[in-house]
């Protein structure tokens, strides 16, 4: 019987192909197994410190991708205001600095911080960036928020709404104020759920 060369080197990279998939990009996993809610995954704040979203179960969080040097940028202004307004009332707004589009968000954390408080006085939460879009280094965040609602963000400042059980249960294109009526009734729906 003779063996087949090529077959031997297909069988061998089929198995480290299965191997590569399976250690290259760990499924988000919560302590407790797979994530089915939004507050099951943890991150890193923008200060490199650990951060578990599982601190925001309970509220209704509003979710963006930001960037700093972007036509969009000015809402910070709004999403600050809306995150003072709110905040008493169980909202939070989550920020996410992504540099997927256009390149517009190409500073380091601290220079990121700095911008955010100097520019906007941006009081509500930040977090390391992250890659938004799909492949090898997107942030589990984002291919959860991407499954969970059926949307991935197509520039900066996309917006979810999550709910107090941590489902997405809205999404907003760049476009959307934070001041838009339609952004508004989705957060009092989920407020009211």
């Amino acid at each position: 019987m003779t063996t087949n060369p090529v077959r031997i080197v297909c069988s061998w990279l089929a198995a480290v192909a299965l191997v590569a998939a399976s250690v290259a990009l760990p499924a988000a996993q919560s302590s407790g197994g797979a994530v089915k809610s939004f507050y099951d995954l943890k991150t890193t704040s923008l200060d490199g410190k650990p951060a578990d979203l599982a601190q925001y179960r309970g509220k209704v969080s509003l979710v963006i991708n930001v960037a700093s040097k972007c036509g969009y940028t000015p809402q910070y202004e709004g999403l600050e205001a809306l995150y003072r307004e709110m905040k008493n009332k169980d909202v939070v707004v989550l920020g996410f600095p992504s540099n997927d589009f256009g390149g517009q968000e190409p500073g380091t954390a601290e220079e990121i911080a700095t911008f955010c408080r100097n520019s906007y006085d941006v009081t509500f939460p930040l977090f390391s960036k992250l890659q938004t879009k799909p492949g090898d280094r997107q942030s589990p965040i984002y291919a959860w928020l991407g499954k969970a609602s059926g949307r991935l963000p197509a520039w900066n400042f996309s917006k979810y709404v999550i709910d107090r059980n941590g489902q997405v249960v809205a999404f907003f294109p760049s476009k959307t104020t934070p001041d838009s009526a339609e952004l508004r009734a989705a957060l009092d729906r989920a407020l009211n759920q």
